[in-house]
């Protein structure tokens, strides 16, 4: 039976498609906060895309997810094995997705004192928790707004150092864990730590879809999906394929993408003028720009690519306001410092006729990228043949 709806089936929900699919290229951009109403596909995406990510290699029976083939990252009893001259043994899974509840205890997140196998063998052991399990994973937390300030302050540092380390009970114990954090919170119900936002690397705000056809589809396709899901779910399996090799191959070539030094200019330019606090944008920026560009199959970073993703990496971060939308960011952005936006922008072939996307003022701007209208015109394109079911269609 199908397990999640197919993630090239969500309609009219682009942004979130393509922010979550720039964080599986590329997961030190820092993962992805989905901000939305209730009934807009934030779990449905979160899942649809950690079904869509390709298997992994790791060292078979490990709790870690240890991968054979990075021996500096094993954690230390893969290594003992390996250093004693055993070959270690391999096993290929699904990418791991660990739905973390907001129920979750601090030793089921950390890991604890196995007692049974302590008692027996007279020796302190250690029982993994969730922290091991989604290492090379995704970690979801829905209403991570609720999530309370003890588990926040230990998934921020797991998330920051990429290791968990745990100093309890006489136990001290360290082991990897590098995953995609994506949470997913209705404002409506309250808003997050600043702290805590500022931690994830790109904000997507989504609402529900206006358009009647659009809408009607939508439905038709829950409806579809519910009554039959192999059915349906065989219809986008095609799409569904070619995205996960997309996403692959965006991974595989993302070392190799260029980024020219006045991409890191402008990106460092469009941060100063929006006044934000601390260097994370920056990086956020150059990083999904990078991610963006590999995914269009690109192998260099251009000024469109800051553009698309300003949105993502901006909207949790420019002060003196709430969370913006897509569209509030460029507006925002054109507002607050003009001269110095626009310099950033500037033509960087002078001679050239300026294509007006580029330019913060035109009225215009706003919708023509903030739906990430470009990764998936250039995606619809590229997989037609792969199936006759759309991918997405554009609000």
């Amino acid at each position: 039976m199908a397990e999640s709806f197919p993630f090239s089936a969500i309609l009219g929900q682009e942004a979130m498609q393509t922010a979550l699919l720039i964080s599986a290229v590329d997961p030190t951009i820092g993962g992805v906060l989905v901000r939305g109403q209730k009934g807009t596909a934030k779990s449905t995406a979160a899942r649809g895309m950690a079904a869509l990510l390709p298997s992994i290699t790791v060292v078979a029976g490990c709790p870690f997810h240890c991968d054979p083939d990075q021996p500096d990252a094993l954690h230390w009893e893969c290594r003992a094995q390996r250093a004693s001259g055993t070959s270690l043994p391999r096993e290929m899974i699904a990418t791991p997705f660990v739905d973390l509840p907001l129920s979750t205890t601090e030793d089921r997140l950390v890991g604890t004192l196995h007692l049974e196998n302590t008692l027996k063998s007279g020796k302190r052991q250690f029982e993994p928790g969730l922290f091991a399990a989604v290492h090379r994973g995704i970690l979801y937390v829905d209403e991570v707004n609720l999530l309370p300030d003890h588990l926040v302050d230990l998934l921020l540092d797991t998330a920051v150092s990429g290791q968990n380390l745990v100093e309890r009970e006489g136990i001290q114990y360290n082991h990897a864990s590098r995953f995609i954090l994506i949470g997913t919170m209705n404002p409506e119900e309250g808003e997050l730590r600043p702290q805590f936002l500022d931690r994830f690397g790109l904000c997507v705000t989504i609402a529900g879809v206006d358009d009647i056809s659009l809408r009607r589809d939508i439905v038709l396709h829950r409806l579809a999906f519910d009554q039959d899901p192999n059915r349906f779910t065989s219809d986008f399996i095609a799409s569904d394929e070619a995205l996960r090799q997309q996403v692959l191959q965006a991974r595989q070539r993302l070392k190799e993408v260029t980024i020219p030094a006045e991409i890191v200019d402008r990106a460092v330019a469009i941060a100063t003028a929006a006044r934000v606090q601390g260097h994370r944008a920056e990086l956020a920026l150059v990083r999904s720009a990078r991610a963006l560009a590999a995914l269009l199959d690109r192998d260099n970073v251009d000024i469109s690519d800051l553009i698309e993703v300003a949105g993502f990496a901006l909207a949790h971060r420019i002060p003196g306001s709430t969370v913006l939308s897509r569209e509030d960011v460029y507006r925002q952005l054109a507002e607050l410092n003009p001269e110095t936006m626009q310099r950033a922008l500037s033509n960087p072939h002078p001679g050239q006729e300026q294509d007006e996307i580029y330019l913060l003022d035109d009225q215009d701007f706003p919708g023509s990228a903030a739906a990430g209208s470009s990764l998936f015109t250039f995606l619809k394109k590229k997989l037609t043949t792969a199936s006759s079911a759309p991918i997405s269609r554009s609000t």
